[in-house]
């Protein structure tokens, strides 16, 4: 996840400095390459939904390596390419509450998960993820538009699955949970000193496991997050009450245990 960018006040509407300017190619190249990558995750995860019943019915004459789905006691262990991307734009104020002209721009971030799934009984399951995500905070506004910050962020959610089916190849799964936001090995960049408040968010989620043969499955799965934290940069200076709100989108493989 990127967060914020943020100038102080005597500065906040000129243009970036000498030491921000090299940057700028390179940053909008950056963001361009983000979009290729969550376009080229959200259309596998389109595929993958749009391939599920020619993938159950093309496996399902092979009784021997058949895929079945999970029952009570059963774990799933899926590795995911996972895209956290954020939306948020909450206004930077001062520390009087006056608007500073500039507004939060969260980036996204493409990683590597986990996510762990035990059935409690044939139609419920927990899932926890595991996974750490790198985010540049930068302001923007008028002709102002800098970096301030650089964080990993520890979003783990913990969440309770419903699934309705207990047969065939196709497990789709609707679910609701808790996360804890980590934001770790912070970099301040540009003489900006920015702060980001840990803490609980819900989640909401909905995907599926999709049987390929023996015990291999493919797994899609869409997660929406609801966080809010408070930044504080340059010491209270300027503060912002920042809706992370991330989207977490994931594609993998996982085995059945």
């Amino acid at each position: 996840m990127r967060w914020i960018k943020a100038r102080p006040a005597d500065r906040a509407h000129h243009a970036p400095d000498a030491e921000e300017r090299p940057h700028q190619a390179a940053w909008t190249s950056g963001i361009t390459e983000a979009k290729t990558y969550r376009f080229a995750l959200l259309a596998a995860v389109a595929a993958a939904a749009v391939g599920t019943p020619v993938l159950a019915q093309s496996a399902a004459g092979s009784s021997a390596d058949a895929w079945s789905t999970p029952r009570a006691g059963d774990w799933i262990v899926n590795g995911r390419v996972t895209d956290v991307f954020s939306q948020a734009d909450d206004a930077i104020t001062t520390a009087a509450g006056a608007d500073s002209g500039l507004h939060v721009d969260v980036g996204d971030s493409v990683m590597p998960t986990l996510g762990f799934t035990y059935f409690l009984t044939d139609h419920l399951a927990i899932e926890a993820i595991l996974g750490a995500t790198q985010h540049e905070i930068r302001a923007q506004g008028g002709v102002t538009d800098v970096a301030v910050h650089e964080t990993w962020v520890l979003p783990p959610v913990v969440t309770l699955q419903y699934r309705p089916l207990t047969e065939g190849r196709f497990s789709p799964y609707v679910g609701a949970g808790v996360n804890y936001m980590v934001f770790f090995d912070g970099k301040d960049k540009n003489n900006f000193k920015v702060k980001l408040d840990d803490g609980f968010g819900y989640a909401l989620q909905a995907g599926a496991d999709i049987g390929v043969k023996g015990p291999w499955s493919l797994n899609v799965d869409v997660k929406k997050v609801w966080f809010n934290t408070d930044a504080d940069i340059n010491d209270g200076a300027l503060k912002s009450d920042v809706n992370l709100d991330p989207w977490v989108v994931s594609v993998g493989f996982g085995r059945k245990f």
